[in-house]
């Protein structure tokens, strides 16, 4: 019996090493990618300023900058178009049937909230006027931010031109950022939602 338990201690005590190993992967093994990915995009960005751009973004392609003040000098993300498992794993995601920035409709922005850098785990810190910039190449537009909901994965009426009102034609510009909830889970979804505030046109 004594060799039994040995070896179901030693069994037991190897399983959670590897589960450490994994979480911590998960935590910063994952992490450090997108960080990479994040400034080469950043980079690309950077250097097409001056370049005129394409009419849509493809998949997994940088177009923008998001910057949140609320959360850091140093928060700044390039965002992505897609929203499937590889282009999140580079960044927030634009949902590819919403609204481009600036424009009227629902600008729609999906981001993991505990792996692949976190992008979006503060976002529920984020209180009504505070501001969310996105920068594009011909401008820069401010959004507001107007509330916070969670709701069932399935509630995709957040995603409507106007959110949460799928019947209603849009006449303003919108913006939607999506993430998981609670923290480490995918049970439901926290959303925040703002509309523009202002938009200007960036210097040549």
């Amino acid at each position: 019996m004594r060799a039994v338990f040995r070896a179901l201690g030693e069994t037991s005590i190897t399983a959670g090493l590897i589960l450490m190993l994994f979480c911590a992967y998960l935590l910063w093994g994952t992490g450090a990618y997108t960080q990479r990915q994040q400034l080469l995009l950043q980079r690309e960005l950077a250097a097409e300023k001056s370049r005129t751009a394409p009419p849509e973004p493809k998949a997994g392609q940088a177009f923008a900058l998001l910057r949140i003040p609320r959360l850091g000098r140093d928060y700044r993300y390039a965002i992505v178009e897609g929203v499937g498992a590889d282009q999140l794993k580079k960044g927030p995601g634009h949902y590819p049937d919403s609204a481009m920035p600036g424009e009227v409709g629902n600008f729609v922005l999906s981001g993991h909230r505990t792996t692949y850098a976190a992008p979006f785990n503060e976002i529920d810190e984020l209180e009504r006027d505070d501001e969310i910039i996105v920068e594009t190449r011909e401008a820069r537009h401010t959004y507001r931010v107007t509330s916070q909901d969670v709701v069932r994965p399935d509630e995709v009426e957040v995603l409507a031109p106007v959110p949460g009102k799928p019947d209603i034609r849009p006449i303003r510009a919108f913006i939607t950022l999506s993430t998981c909830h609670p923290e480490y889970s995918a049970a439901e979804r926290l959303i925040v939602y703002g509309v523009l505030k202002h938009s200007e046109p960036r210097e040549e």
